[in-house]
Parts: structure tokens; sequence; C-alpha cells
């Protein structure tokens, strides 16, 4: 009996330990997710301004 007990003990432990990781794991994921998305956007914003500025210090590329 006390084998039984210590065993489903034991495997409902192990459970709640393995959803514990994993929704660790995926919180971390999101996060990481979020902040690459904020790089993305920064390194979008920072293209469009090199451009912006490239242009006009070179009009002569523009055709105008």
């Amino acid at each position: 009996m006390f084998a039984i007990v210590t065993t489903v003990i034991l495997y409902v432990a192990g459970f709640v330990f393995l959803y514990g990781v994993i929704r660790l794991a995926v919180r971390h994921a999101l996060e990481d997710l979020e902040v690459r998305r904020i790089q993305a956007q920064r390194a979008e914003e920072l293209a469009a301004v090199r451009d912006r500025t490239m242009l006009r210090e070179n009009a002569f590329l523009t055709g105008s």
C-alpha cells in the first residue's frame, strides 16, 4: 500500500513539475518574441531614417 501511495504522489508531483517547466518555457519564449518584435520594428525605423538621410545628401540619385 505504501508503494502505491508513494508512486501516486511522485507521479502527480512529476506532472505538476512538468507543467511548471513548460509554463516557464512558454513565458520566456513569449518575452523573447516581444523583444525581437521591438528590435525588428526599431531596425525598420532606423533603415527608413538612413534611406531618407542618404537620399537627402545625394539628391542627384533621385533623378530630381
